[in-house]
């Protein structure tokens, strides 16, 4: 006949199960695929800044 546990340690390995869980899932939703080309260190070129309003109300592009 098997021995009955205590109350605490179902709550411990309950926790400790959940616990284990919160960690696989923190990791798994951190995981990203490898990238095929590696990122380069430069920022992308800004092609300009906002459009610039006219006296007529119509926007141009900055220059």
């Amino acid at each position: 006949m098997p021995v009955r546990t205590r109350t605490a340690e179902r709550y411990a390995r309950a926790v400790a199960a959940g616990v284990v869980t919160v960690a696989g899932l923190l990791l798994a939703a951190n995981a990203a695929p490898a990238d095929a080309e590696p990122r380069s260190s430069s920022p992308a070129p800004v092609s300009g800044t906002a459009p610039v309003p006219t006296q007529d109300g119509s926007a141009t592009a900055a220059r």
